[in-house]
C-alpha cells in the first residue's frame, strides 16, 4: 500500500498506525480539557493543543472540508473498503463544535461502503444520534462506535463520566452496533482493569496502551496483562489487542498471548 497523506485523509503512522491504517482528521484542538492529552506536549502543541476545536487551516470552510473527503474517499476507496477509516486523532469528533461535519462524513463513507470508526470520550450526543438516525438504517455493519475508558473522571473535566460512556456502549451494542474501547492512557492499572471489567458484555474488542512518557513497574505490567487476557464474559473470552510499548516494557513477545490477543490487523467488521 502507497502511504497517502491527503487534507482530510492520511495513513497514521507509529503509535496511532497501531489503531488504524487510514484515518480522518478535519479539526486539531478539544475542549475535553483531558490533563494528560500528549497533543498538549511537544513542539506540535500550540498547532495541536488547542482547548477548543477549529477547522484545520487547510479548509475553507465545512463544505470544503467535505467535497475534499469525499475525493479522497474515492482516490483510496478500494484500500478504506477493506481497512475501515478512523475518527480522529487531533480531536474529539463528537464535540458540539465537530459532530455535525463528524456525521456528514461517516454518510460519505455509507455512500461509498467504507467502514468507519469512531473515537470519544463523549456520551452526550444522543440528541443528535436521534435527530439523524435514520441514516444508520442498515448500516450497522459499517460502522463501530469507540470510548476512550480510563476510570479518571477527574483528569477529563469536561469529558463524560467515564460510566456514562461506558452506558452509550451498552446502548449502542443493543441497538446492533460494532463497539469498542481505548483503554489508553492507562493512568493507573487498578483503575484500567476496573473499566474493563464494567464494561464486559458491552465491548466487542479493547485496545490497550500506555501513558506517553510514563514509566510503569514491570511486575505490575505482567500481572495487568495476564489478568485482562484471563478475564471472560459468559465463558468468552475478551478481544484484545495491546500497543507495542506495553508488551516491549513487560518483555512479552506478542507471539506468547493467548488466542484472544488479536493483532493491530485484526478486523472486527469481519468478526462475526
Amino acid at each position: 500500500m502507497k502511504a497517502f497523506k491527503g487534507k482530510a485523509i492520511y495513513n497514521p503512522s507509529g503509535k496511532a498506525g497501531e489503531y488504524s491504517a487510514w484515518a480522518c482528521n478535519f479539526f486539531v484542538g478539544c475542549s475535553n480539557g483531558c490533563k494528560y492529552c500528549y497533543l498538549k506536549k511537544g513542539i506540535g502543541a500550540k498547532v495541536l493543543g488547542g482547548n477548543a476545536p477549529i477547522l484545520k487551516k487547510c479548509f475553507k470552510d465545512e463544505k470544503d472540508a467535505l467535497d475534499i473527503f469525499e475525493k479522497e474517499v474515492l482516490a483510496n476507496v478500494d484500500e478504506l473498503r477493506k481497512h475501515g477509516i478512523f475518527f480522529t486523532f487531533t480531536s474529539d469528533p463528537m464535540l458540539p463544535e465537530t459532530i455535525s461535519l463528524t456525521f456528514d462524513a461517516i454518510g460519505i463513507c455509507f455512500k461509498h461502503n467504507v467502514p468507519v470508526k469512531v473515537l470519544t470520550k463523549r456520551s452526550d450526543w444522543w440528541d443528535m444520534w436521534y435527530a439523524r438516525s435514520n441514516m444508520f438504517v442498515d448500516k450497522q455493519h459499517l460502522i463501530a462506535f469507540g470510548f476512550t475508558l480510563t476510570g479518571a473522571d477527574e483528569l477529563e473535566p469536561n469529558a463524560s463520566p467515564n460510566m456514562n460512556r461506558i452506558l452509550a456502549m451498552t446502548r449502542l451494542q443493543k441497538a446492533g452496533f460494532k463497539t469498542w474501547a481505548s483503554i489508553e492512557p492507562i493512568v493507573d492499572l487498578d483503575s484500567s482493569f476496573k473499566m474493563i471489567v464494567r464494561s464486559m458484555g458491552s465491548c466487542d474488542l479493547y485496545k490497550i496502551g500506555l501513558e506517553s512518557g510514563k514509566k510503569y513497574d514491570k511486575k505490575e505490567l505482567l500481572e495487568f496483562i495476564s489478568s485482562v487476557m484471563h478475564l471472560n464474559n459468559g465463558g468468552k473470552h475478551l478481544k484484545i489487542y495491546f500497543k507495542d510499548r506495553l508488551l516491549k516494557m513487560a518483555n512479552i513477545d506478542r507471539s506468547s498471548l493467548l488466542e484472544n490477543c488479536v493483532d493491530r490487523d485484526y478486523d472486527m467488521f469481519q468478526d462475526k
